[in-house]
């Protein structure tokens, strides 16, 4: 694959930027290396209108750095003379279309992603995150996003997506049966430090329960029928859940978690693997 015509010069500093459906995940590149990466909320038209006009990357990182990574930001020497060019990655249309304001916007889309047998509907997220697991690690690789959907997808040693499956994540599991049931309390994910007892004798408990045990079971099963495929194959598992899953899993069942690969970071390798191309 060719770099990306924009990115000839392997100094160049740019920056990535996943739109996920609840944060906004940051990382900035120098060249092919990823410098720093961190989370945001969703931002207003007016902020993204305030970074169109930074003149430099130290203006630019000083809105968009949380404050424990700003001190990074500040030792970087390259100071372009116009804001650095962003990559987006999108599953919501409505924030795509209010970063359209940034001078120095390119978004990434499907068919720029060298994956065979892909369908027009995969979620931008998901192909990529396949595709920067599977260019790090090898296919086949099945990759598993804990975040606000819990979802699986797969390709083969050839890069041809074999499909996945898609489910509400823990959080939104807990935040439906709070929401849209008369009775049932709202169950806060922070206060779970531990697995809850199968079968519970408070409401409270039996929600984690019933939501918690059976996404493992979900997830154990997805992974048995992975390796029954393709013994040798790959497991990589990211989103903002994966280390309270994970955490679970090794509880439960450790002779699974010991194959697996924990890398937050998926997404931006796949973007990564687009902007820059093969060496």
């Amino acid at each position: 694959m060719k770099p990306h015509k924009h990115l000839e010069h392997i100094e160049n500093v740019w920056l990535a930027l996943e739109i996920g459906n609840s944060r906004l995940h940051w990382a900035l590149f120098i060249g092919e290396t990823l410098y720093s990466a961190w989370d945001t909320d969703h931002l207003p038209e007016s902020v993204i209108q305030q970074l169109a006009e930074c003149q430099t990357l130290d203006d630019l990182l000083k809105n968009i750095f949380p404050p424990h990574h700003r001190a990074r930001g500040e030792n970087l020497i390259l100071s372009p003379s116009s804001p650095p060019l962003l990559f987006i990655a999108s599953v919501v249309p409505s924030q795509t279309a209010i970063w359209q304001t940034y001078p120095n916007v390119r978004v990434i889309t499907l068919d720029q992603i060298p994956l065979k047998g892909i369908y027009p509907t995969l979620g931008i997220d998901r192909a990529l995150a396949l595709c920067g697991a599977g260019k790090t690690w090898g296919f086949p690789m099945l990759v598993i996003d804990a975040g606000t959907a819990l979802t699986f997808t797969a390709a083969d040693a050839n890069q041809g997506l074999i499909g996945g499956a898609i489910l509400p994540g823990l959080g939104l599991q807990f935040a439906a049966l709070g929401q849209k049931t008369g009775q049932l309390p709202l169950v806060e994910m922070q206060k779970i430090a531990s697995l809850p007892p199968r079968f519970a004798l408070n409401t409270t408990e039996a929600i984690q329960s019933g939501v918690i045990y059976t996404i493992l079971a979900g997830i154990k099963y997805f992974i048995e029928t992975w390796w029954h495929l393709f013994p040798d194959g790959k497991i990589a598992i990211k989103g903002g859940d994966r280390i309270l899953l994970l955490n679970y899993l090794q509880a439960l069942y450790p002779e699974i978690t010991v194959r697996l690969i924990g890398e937050q970071n998926l997404i931006f390798w796949g973007m990564r693997q687009i902007v820059i191309g093969d060496e």
